[in-house]
């Protein structure tokens, strides 16, 4: 029934921050609730938002602001007529960006390391998000700029950002039903012997506020990792998210007793091996921040349908610590 009723959807008209639509209540629709129905009608945008436009008379029925939970009959004509609001006051900032790849929908940047995703307390500038707001200002309309998913500060590598309101609800769509890959590498503490999956729960830290946690009460969290290479004392991993939840790798890795190279959250006190040159020694004690890289990215283009993929390669500062400990 879903693809009927899209027919019925006519193209949007989409002028800046503009939004005109519109469509007609199939027959088999009877008695069912607005909101329901227009969720189906209108699927490039949530439900939330689209029982926000209803109350707000953005979303009417044959002319008529009714509430979300008006049954309707059938053969209706519903119009969506809004304008996208600012979602934040966030400034822009003419702040570098290394973008990947870029269309009318979405955007790719490869993330450097000592940048901060998004505003926060401490972090009100010099963001991912202010600079994405000065290379596109029309993200201002866009929940949280069109961010769908963060990098930790010191995390380097791809992240993909939605141009578009219809975007947006597209890819959290995605993030949700863990269709996104989204595959990392890591330097770690120890020897990993062989690859394998750690699926244990993660929340906020009881008495660290600011620190997450492997704790009983948490949220899913699965992350799978694979050897690419094994040093004295040390290993080079590949890891793919299931889940995707706040500092879940770093967490993950340290809770296995793998803590990542230069984390100074979640490691502990630096672990040398013994026999370590003194140049290997230097160069990890000089690791000024944790060694992960989300190296790829592939997901469904929101627009398109298609499947596409993106590949990151290893930051300088990673490849001379891979270099250092191949040396000893």
């Amino acid at each position: 029934m879903i693809d009927e009723i899209n027919k019925n959807v006519d193209v949007d008209s989409v002028t800046g921050e503009r939004i005109e639509q519109q469509a007609d209540v199939p027959a088999v629709d009877i008695g069912r609730r607005f909101d329901q129905v227009a969720a189906e009608l209108f699927s490039d945008f949530s439900r939330a938002r689209l029982q926000q436009w209803i109350k707000q008379g953005h979303l009417l029925v044959d002319g008529q602001q009714q509430v979300p939970k008006y049954k309707l009959l059938g053969g209706e004509a519903l119009r969506l007529s809004t304008e996208l609001a600012p979602e934040g006051d966030w400034q822009a900032e003419d702040i570098p960006l290394d973008i990947v790849f870029e269309d009318d929908t979405i955007l790719v940047i490869n993330k450097s390391a000592n940048f901060v995703v998004h505003p926060a307390a401490g972090n009100y500038s010099g963001t991912v998000l202010n600079a994405l707001l000065y290379h596109c200002p029309s993200l201002i309309s866009v929940p949280r700029a069109g961010i769908v998913h963060r990098l930790d500060k010191d995390t380097t590598g791809l992240m993909v950002v939605a141009k578009t309101l219809q975007a947006h609800t597209n890819l959290v769509a995605q993030l949700q039903a863990r269709s996104v890959r989204r595959e990392y590498e890591a330097v770690v503490t120890g020897v990993v012997i062989a690859g394998g999956t750690i699926d244990q729960p993660v929340g906020r830290h009881a008495k660290q506020r600011t620190k997450m946690a492997v704790i009983s009460d948490g949220k899913e969290a699965r992350t799978h990792y694979k050897v690419v290479d094994r040093f004295d004392g040390h290993s080079h991993l590949r890891l793919k998210l299931e889940t995707g939840r706040t500092h879940q790798i770093r967490v993950h890795m340290a809770h296995v007793r793998h803590p990542i190279v230069g984390d100074d959250v979640y490691a502990g006190r630096l672990r040398l091996h013994k026999g370590a040159s003194a140049e290997l020694q230097d160069c990890i004690k000089a690791f000024g921040r944790q060694a992960l890289h989300a190296k790829e990215l592939e997901l469904v283009h929101p627009s398109t349908g298609e499947l596409v993929g993106w590949d990151s390669e290893l930051p300088d500062d990673m490849l001379h610590l891979l270099e250092a400990l191949a040396c000893g």
